[in-house]
This record gives C-alpha cells, sequence and structure tokens, in this order.
C-alpha cells in the first residue's frame, strides 16, 4: 500500500503558503488528473495501479482485501487493515457500509491493486464521522483484491428448499459447494477449525440431499465428496477428534478404496487411538501406493516405535503382576 508515499511526494510540490490559495492545484487534484470517472458524475474516480486477472467482484460476494484510506493532506491513514495477517473477509451488502467503497469494489478484480477518490455523498457524507472525518471530506482508499468469492450464489441457493434445490443443474450445486470448500479451506488456513467443519458439513449435506437423476450424475456427486470427506478428516485432527476424523477418512475410502490421503488421515487417526496395528494396516496400504512419500514413511516409523513402546509397557506390567501374585502365594 503506497498511498502514504504518494500523498507525502505530492504534498512536497506544494509550498504551505500555497495550500490555502484556491488556484492552487491540491494533492487530490493532481490525483485526479490520473483517473477514471466510474459513474461518470465524478463522484468515484478510480486509478488501477495494478492489474487483476479473472471476471470482476460479482454482486453480494464475500471479498477478502487490504485497504487504507486518507484525507486530503495526511500522512497517515485513518483506517488500515495492513497491520492484519489475515484481514476478515466482508461481504458486500452488510459488511461494507460505504457506498463508494463497495461501488468500487464491483469494478475490481482478484489481484488488482487500486486508488479510488470518493466525493463525500459515496463517503462520509455532508456531516462527516467527527473527530475523525471532517464534514464534507473527500477520502482516498487504495485497495487491494486478496481473493474473493461468490457467495451471493451460495445465499440464494441455501435459501431454496430441498424440492427447489433438486430442480436446479448439478453444475450450480457443484459451483456452490466449490465456494462452500474454498470458504472451508480459507478458515483453516486461518486455524479458524470449528467455522472450516461448518462449511465442509454444509457442503456435504447440500450433496446429500440431491436427488441423482443417473449414475454418472451419482459419479461427480461422490467426486466432490470425497474432498470434503478427507477435509473433514484432517480439520477433525486438529481439533483432537481422533474418532471423528477416522469416520470422515472411512467416508473417503468408501468413496475411494485406494485413496493415500484417506488411509493417511485413518492412520493418523488410529495412532492418535493409540490402535497400532489399525494404524499400520492403513499406512502400509498407503505406502504400497506411494512408496517414496515422507509424510507415510516417517509415520510409519513414529507408530512402529509407539506400538514398541506400548508393547514393552505392557510387558512390564504383566510381568510385575505375576511377581506380585507370586508374592502372595509364598
Amino acid at each position: 500500500m503506497s498511498g502514504n508515499g504518494l500523498i507525502s511526494s505530492i504534498r512536497r510540490l506544494i509550498r504551505p503558503e500555497e495550500r490555502l490559495t484556491r488556484s492552487t492545484p491540491s494533492p487530490f487534484d493532481h490525483l485526479r488528473q490520473q483517473m477514471d470517472d466510474v459513474l461518470g458524475d465524478g463522484g468515484i474516480l478510480k486509478e488501477v495501479v495494478q492489474s487483476g486477472e479473472g471476471p470482476p467482484v460479482p454482486e453480494n460476494a464475500s471479498v477478502l482485501i487490504h485497504y487504507s484510506s486518507f484525507l486530503e493532506y495526511s500522512d497517515r491513514p485513518f483506517e488500515t487493515t495492513t497491520y492484519y495477517k489475515y484481514p476478515r473477509m466482508m461481504k458486500l451488502g452488510r459488511d461494507v457500509t460505504l457506498a463508494g467503497l463497495e461501488l468500487g469494489l464491483l469494478t475490481m478484480r482478484k489481484g488488482e491493486f487500486s486508488r479510488f477518490l470518493f466525493q463525500p455523498q459515496y463517503a462520509y457524507g455532508d456531516m462527516g464521522c467527527p473527530p475523525l472525518i471532517p464534514a464534507a471530506a473527500v477520502v482516498l482508499y487504495e485497495i487491494q483484491i486478496l481473493d474473493f468469492l461468490d457467495s451471493g450464489q451460495v445465499d440464494d441457493f441455501i435459501t431454496m428448499s430441498p424440492e427447489e434445490q433438486n430442480t436446479v443443474p448439478l453444475s450450480t450445486l457443484l459451483q456452490v459447494v466449490s465456494t462452500q470448500r474454498s470458504f472451508g479451506n480459507r478458515c483453516f488456513n486461518q486455524s479458524r477449525f470449528d467455522h472450516a467443519k461448518d462449511r465442509y458439513k454444509q457442503a456435504t449435506l447440500l450433496l446429500g440431499n440431491r436427488e441423482t437423476q443417473s449414475d454418472a450424475e451419482a459419479e461427480r456427486i461422490k467426486a466432490a465428496l470425497l474432498p470434503l470427506y478427507l477435509n473433514l478428516s484432517l480439520t477433525e485432527l486438529r481439533l483432537d477428534r481422533p474418532h471423528k476424523a477416522l469416520k470422515y477418512g472411512n467416508k473417503a475410502l468408501e468413496i475411494d478404496s485406494a485413496n493415500t490421503k484417506a488411509l493417511f488421515r485413518c492412520g493418523q487417526a488410529h495412532l492418535e487411538l493409540r490402535e497400532y496395528e489399525s494404524a499400520q494396516g492403513c499406512l502400509i496400504t498407503a505406502q504400497a501406493k506411494k512408496p517414496f512419500d515422507s509424510d507415510i514413511n516417517n509415520l510409519l516409523r513414529k507408530v512402529a516405535i509407539c506400538y514398541r513402546d506400548s508393547l514393552d509397557k505392557q510387558k512390564e506390567l504383566y510381568s510385575k503382576m505375576f511377581r506380585d501374585l507370586r508374592g502372595l502365594k509364598m
């Protein structure tokens, strides 16, 4: 986010005594010369600093952005997200309350970095927001689109009854499920495992409610369920719930009995449950499919060590029991 330096460099071109002279262009005046009018009324001006790719942000989408907002002649933003490692995902129409910001986001693409100037009617109005924002303030926003998800489509689908959901094309359902999985993945990467689990489970329920019309449709449903079961298994492991992790791992194996990720997840769950023979069985099967996979081999060694230690402890326990019994007989 480079607005801080940009405003400073423009300010250096203007002597302090000239700032009060109306004929002298202000910093925002300099910016306007290189900006495009988004709506045609001069209320939202935009400069693309770095182009994005793909389609523009759709209405009612959920967006992940970094932004900084500045007042004129200010070196520091009055609001910024750049200090956050994981900025909050915001839903258009609900979480984004600034009209200009929402309208500006709808013109952007994934990866894009742009600057916007918002007139008061698209920002904080004639009243401003004292004491932070003065009356009738024009504000500069620098925005970078990190990612967005078409959550509007998900919202529309979920509000349908199960009967209505079954009338939409399967491709629409699969898009909704893919979006839900992407939400779950983002939550998982931020260590918000409960939220990730909820997204994955909702996606599996939507797929489970589908009345398939053919064997081909049923296979596509299974193909969409497989990564969700794998994700749920891993998420339950992160939540220290090995029994549930094993349940979802087995569901994945019901779809693809040779899936090495599912075998590995089941091996992890069995290890957490101290079911060492079962863990070995899963991991040896996975190793046969991928003999040089370091994760499988390392976990197999760990299981072998834990199994050996468990047997040694059992042997020591039984030996002590027999000694105690002999002592009682004497």
